[in-house]
This record gives structure tokens, sequence and C-alpha cells, in this order.
């Protein structure tokens, strides 16, 4: 019996001892590219003029965020879908995400290569990703007059802005009131403002989540359009129509999800 019991749990410890080698290992991948990306990232800003050191930063953030998603994917621990973002290339405008996890940006970024991202100051300061975020012309979030400044530079020049209005990660499904600086973004800047869901069947990385606490394999991310906002010259009317349109049809789905 006991020889029995032990011959039906090895390939589970087997599957949970490969899962665990691929995510440290994929984190220790991130964590050392960002690491080197940070070390190098101020020659190439002062070997380079602004614009095109910007180009280059958002560019590399890209592929090294790309990377560490197809590490995950080809292990086959997680599956992505991320192609309804391939549209959005080439178009000035605010990308407005609801934020359940700290792998949101990662995967948005992964597929758009002119996107830069208002940040909290303390990914900004940080040694992993601070120098390239500086060096793609990332935006901190603590200055707001200088963000507002920023934010219309980087949408006059073509640039995709990306936003998560909730300010930190979901505490209160399905969103977080949200802050209104990107409606008044949008109003400065004449764009439109794009919805964009971010969907997943795991908690992994949510509030409250450890950095390497393991979750259960696979989880299954997918990104997906929502609609899409003119600019508003009233930024308060914006916020709110954008707040209440994410937060219905987030609550529509959880509905859907509870029900037998």
């Amino acid at each position: 019996m006991r020889i029995s019991h032990s011959v039906r749990t090895l390939p589970k410890l087997l599957r949970s001892a490969y899962e665990q080698a691929v995510l440290y290992g994929a984190l220790l991948v991130f964590g050392t590219g960002g690491l080197i990306y940070t070390a190098i990232s101020p020659l190439v800003g002062a070997a380079l003029p602004r614009d095109l050191a910007n180009r280059v930063g958002q560019w590399v953030m890209m592929a090294l965020f790309r990377f560490f998603i197809g590490l995950l994917q080809l292990s086959r621990i997680v599956h992505c879908d991320l192609s309804a973002l391939d549209p959005l290339r080439g178009q000035p405008l605010i990308i407005v995400a609801n934020h359940p996890s700290l792998l949101d940006a990662v995967l948005i970024v992964s597929r758009l290569p002119r996107v830069v991202c208002i940040m909290k100051a303390q990914i900004l300061d940080n040694p992993f990703l601070g120098g390239g975020a500086r060096l793609a012309g990332y935006i901190r979030a603590d200055h707001p007059m200088e963000m507002m400044k920023r934010a219309r530079e980087a949408l006059a020049s073509g640039r995709q802005l990306l936003v998560f209005p909730e300010g930190t990660r979901t505490q209160t499904p399905p969103l977080n009131e949200f802050k209104g600086n990107f409606a008044l973004m949008a109003k400065q800047a004449r764009v439109p403002v794009q919805t964009v869901f971010i969907r997943s069947d795991s908690a992994y990385l949510c509030r409250g989540w450890p950095l390497f606490r393991k979750p259960e394999f696979p989880i299954h991310y997918r990104v997906e359009l929502g609609m899409q906002f003119p600019h508003d010259d009233d930024s308060g009317r914006l916020r709110t129509r954008v707040e209440d349109y994410m937060r219905a049809v987030l609550e529509s789905r959880f509905e859907r999800a509870r029900s037998p």
C-alpha cells in the first residue's frame, strides 16, 4: 500500500519540483537582466539623444518583459493570450487597465514597443527595473505637475501611455476607486482613452501575495480590449464614465463566474 501511494505521488512531486525550478529560474533571469540593464542604461542615455534613448529604452523593456513571459510560456506553466493589444501599436492614446497583480505592466509592455508607464517612485528607484525604466522615459507618479507635463510630451511624440488608475493593486474587487489623472491627461493631450481588461484564473502576485510563494500551475492570462472613450473637456465626467464602465464589466464577469 505504501509503495503504491509513493508511486502515485512521485509524478506530483516531480511536477512540483519542475515548476519551482522554472519559476525561480525565470525570476533569477529577470532580476539579473534588470540589474545589468540598470547598470548600462546611464551609459546608453549619455551616448544618445534623449528621444532616441527613450525609444531604445522602451524597446529593451518590451524585449526583457517578452523574454520573461516567453520563458514561462515555453515551460508551459503559464499560458498568455495578449494578441488583443497588437492593433494598438502606433496609436497615440492612453491605455487604462485594471490592476489585479504585479505582472500587469509586464504583460502589457511585453506586447507594445512604444509605451510609457506611469510608475510609483519606489519602482523607478528599484535597482532591478529603475535604470531601464528611466531610460525608457517612464514617468514618476509622485510629482503631479511634472507627471502631467511629461505625459503630454510622450503623447505628443506618438507614444502610448499606460495608466493603472486604481493607483495600486486591486484591494476591493472588482476595482479600487479611480484617480482622475488619466482623464486630465486625455483632455490636455486631446487623445482617446482605451480600456483594457486583464484576466487570470490565479491570484498569483495579487495584493498580499509574496513574490516567492509558488502558486498552482498552470496559470492563464488573457488581455481584452474594452471600449475606447474620446477625450472630454470635462475630465471628471470622463473619469466617472470610464470607471463605471470598467466596474460594470468586471462585476458582470464576477457574477457569471459565481453562477453554477
